[in-house]
């Protein structure tokens, strides 16, 4: 069964130019987007078993990710509302 990605213009892709012009004016946001990806990329390469944490690291790196996907989330939607 193929890991389902989580990227967020994968995930949110209806807010891909306001990612896209928070990424390039937003020194902030570029910082969450680029420790979001990362800690994407780690979870998916232990989801595929290509590294082997703990179970409570792994739990750890997940709600890391989330955390980070619900602030970048909120950032978005300010720049989005008129």
């Amino acid at each position: 069964m193929p890991i389902e990605k989580h990227d967020l213009l994968h995930e949110l892709p209806e807010h891909k130019e306001a990612i896209h012009e928070l990424k390039m004016n937003n020194a902030h946001f570029a910082k969450l987007f680029e420790e979001y990806h990362e800690t994407d990329k780690e979870v998916h390469r232990i989801e595929e078993n290509i590294e082997t944490p703990s179970d409570d690291y792994t739990h750890e790196q997940k709600i890391k990710r989330l955390a980070l996907k619900d602030a970048l989330l909120k950032m978005i939607q300010e720049h989005s509302q008129p």
